[in-house]
């Protein structure tokens, strides 16, 4: 309960209006972190179901790479940029609504694919809707939740990928091993097109700017489109926090796309194992990494804005040794403990570049910034990582490697070190912006 000092005689109201807002609040956190379970989820079926569609469509690791990686995110990264400028302007809860039911009827397409070009195209749409789910929702959060509680429920809305991730482990290898590959992709996508007429009816359309210390009263007006993508360039802590997330971005979907081919390839798991004891890893990992992140950084960050880049630095040389260690495990089920921890430390930058981004922006740049920020990290991570690990494994077999894949997850290591010299670089410059505004 906030104190202002000075209440009013009328009490009643005020000891009721929190709780209203609190079970809105959860509603609309509930509903939007559901989205993105689907979003994720879509956008990882491609890598669980790696191995049957390969078989199928007879496609290499390389071609691989590119669907999951470039070819995705040439629209997924670069549609977000617009479509945030004009949900900064609209309604941002249709805005999602539409997303949603794009890329679901694109994913139940990708079941139909009956060749590598279809399902390019197929995976291209996917990423074209996608675009228009994540950067709204974090608006509509942060417009949602008062400072000081923004990190933990963006916290639990990036809850999305972990339990998408799994669910899409347990549920997609589950239906692959039951019946095809094709079956879950229309499955998970008849799903999401019911999803996106419920987020329309459910989740309102919040006031923008309403409940920061400083929020403008009344229409805050148009915001300039290259105004907003000038200023998020120019200002080194957005772009600081976008290159570190995005170099973050790099290993995570990197190891992401290839992780069930890896384990199934190299470590000898069978897709029942995998829908069962990889699901758990990444939900547990993942999840518990995104929690325990969101806390850690709406706690320290209570006396210093640097520990929005000090946090996700330590979390990842915390990882670095366990990831290593990962790749070369001799037998799947120490990997799979390995990997638990990896997967715990890889995720805290991500709570903290999306509540950095949101607070150092107007309220009414808020969705634009937020696919700025996207912008940046997807494509060097989402669309080069996955690209990269393809490409390298293909290079690695071309000449002779037994374990190409293996090999080319190795040299994923030294990334980690440049995300972590960025992070560095960031909260300096925190530290030295903290400096003056005190002064």
């Amino acid at each position: 309960m906030l104190s202002t000092g000075a209440a009013p005689p009328e009490t009643a109201p005020i000891e009721i209006r929190p709780r209203v807002t609190a079970l809105r609040g959860g509603i609309v956190l509930f509903t939007l972190t559901f989205v993105y379970v689907l979003n994720f989820l879509d956008r990882q079926l491609l890598g669980i179901l790696a191995k049957p569609i390969q078989d199928s469509l007879h496609i290499t690791d390389g071609q691989l790479g590119l669907i999951g990686g470039l070819y995705f995110a040439a629209f997924y990264c670069f549609i977000a940029v617009p479509v945030g400028w004009f949900a900064d302007r609209t309604d941002r809860v249709s805005v999602v609504s539409l997303a949603c039911a794009i890329w679901s009827g694109a994913t139940m397409c990708c079941g139909f694919a009956a060749t590598y070009p279809q399902l390019v195209a197929a995976r291209m749409v996917v990423g074209f809707g996608e675009a228009g789910g994540v950067p709204p929702s974090y608006a509509i959060i942060t417009d949602t939740f008062p400072p000081g509680k923004r990190a933990t429920a963006l916290g639990i809305y990036n809850l999305g990928p972990p339990i998408g991730a799994a669910i899409g482990i347990a549920f997609g290898a589950s239906i692959a091993a039951a019946f095809n590959w094709r079956v879950a992709f229309i499955a998970i996508g008849s799903i999401g097109i019911f999803t996106a007429v419920i987020v329309r009816l459910v989740v309102r359309e919040p006031a923008r700017g309403a409940l920061d210390p400083a929020a403008l009263p009344g229409d805050l007006g148009k915001p300039p489109f290259w105004g907003t993508v000038g200023s998020f360039f120019s200002n080194p802590v957005l772009l600081l926090a976008s290159i570190g997330s995005g170099a973050t971005q790099f290993v995570t979907y990197g190891l992401g796309n290839f992780a069930v081919l890896f384990l199934m390839r190299e470590k000898g798991m069978t897709l029942t194992e995998i829908a069962v004891y990889y699901a758990i890893v990444v939900g547990v990992g993942m999840g518990a990494g995104m929690v325990v992140s969101g806390r850690v950084i709406d706690r320290l960050t209570r006396t210093s804005r640097a520990a929005y880049a000090i946090a996700p630095a330590a979390s990842l040389a915390i990882a670095l040794p366990f990831y290593i260690a990962f790749v070369w495990a001799p037998g799947w089920p120490f990997a799979l403990v390995l990997l638990t921890v990896v997967n715990f430390f890889n995720y805290f930058y991500l709570s903290s570049s999306v509540a950095l981004v949101q607070e150092e922006v107007r309220p009414d740049q808020r969705v634009l910034s937020g696919a700025l920020l996207l912008l940046v990290m997807n494509f060097i991570g989402l669309g080069l990582g996955p690209t990269y690990v393809g490409a390298a494994s293909d290079y690695f077999k071309a000449h002779g490697s037994a374990h190409s894949l293996q090999v080319a997850l190795y040299t994923l290591a030294p990334i980690y070190l440049i995300a972590i010299f960025f992070f560095l670089w960031l909260a300096r410059v925190l530290g030295r912006t903290t400096g003056k505004a005190a002064a």
